[in-house]
């Protein structure tokens, strides 16, 4: 018997758009997970949803795949791991270009708090505040239709409110005397992003350890986000 694609493993059809993949995947994830306790309920099945996912679930990936499958050679495989690691040196990139053009005055610096950092922080808050809350509601049943989607809701806005925060980060070139407070805002942005990475893939699988993942690098968000603070403080 031919080995199933990923396609057929999630269900659909191979021009499936990318919702409607993920969307497949969440019902399927939903029937199978070992949690459920429904009949259907496997740990195989799962392991064989989550493979199949994490391929044609990354557009780029899902290309290689297919020309693969097609007798083209295909790049190497990437990974989440990569991935974040481009994103961190696009960011790394940015930081060093507001380093090397700021300059050293306290109007410059009290510009830079009042029009990055009060903005960045705020935002970030907006984002780390509610976490709590919002997994104690959905806890009461993560299986729940109503439930899920209003936590969705939350992780949507929070990557609205983070690209916010990106994008004034970047807006206008640090001073010096910030670097501190500027290296605690970038790292924290970053720690914000994988954690919600991992938190919205917990929302697509039922696998805890993506929620536990993404609520230990928030923790650590908070604590960038407090460093960040106490910097400032210390510029007074």
């Amino acid at each position: 018997m031919a080995q199933q694609t990923h396609y057929q493993i999630l269900e659909v059809h191979e021009t499936a758009t990318q919702a409607e993949i993920k969307q497949a995947y969440r019902r399927l994830a939903k029937q199978f997970h070992p949690d459920s306790q429904t009949e259907a309920a496997s740990h195989d099945h799962i392991a064989c949803l989550n493979n199949a996912y994490e391929v044609i679930g990354d557009p780029a990936r899902r290309v290689r795949y297919d020309q693969e499958r097609q007798g083209f050679s295909g790049a190497s495989r990437e990974d989440v791991a990569q991935q974040r690691t481009q994103r961190t040196a696009d960011m790394q990139a940015a930081y060093r270009r507001h380093r090397q053009a700021s300059q050293s005055s306290e109007v410059q610096e009290d510009a830079w708090l009042k029009l990055v950092y009060g903005p960045v922080d705020r935002l970030m808050g907006k984002i780390i505040s509610p976490l709590k809350t919002e997994v104690r509601k959905l806890s009461a049943d993560p299986f729940d239709d109503e439930l899920m989607e209003a936590f969705q809701a939350y992780l949507e806005q929070c990557k609205a409110w983070l690209d916010q925060a990106k994008t004034k980060f970047q807006s206008m070139a640090n001073p010096a005397s910030t670097a501190g407070v500027t290296a605690d805002l970038y790292h924290c942005l970053g720690q914000l992003e994988d954690g919600l990475e991992e938190i919205e893939r917990f929302t697509y699988s039922y696998e805890t350890s993506y929620l536990h993942t993404g609520q230990e690098l928030f923790r650590m968000a908070r604590q960038l986000r407090q460093d960040a603070k106490d910097r400032v403080k210390q510029l007074g």
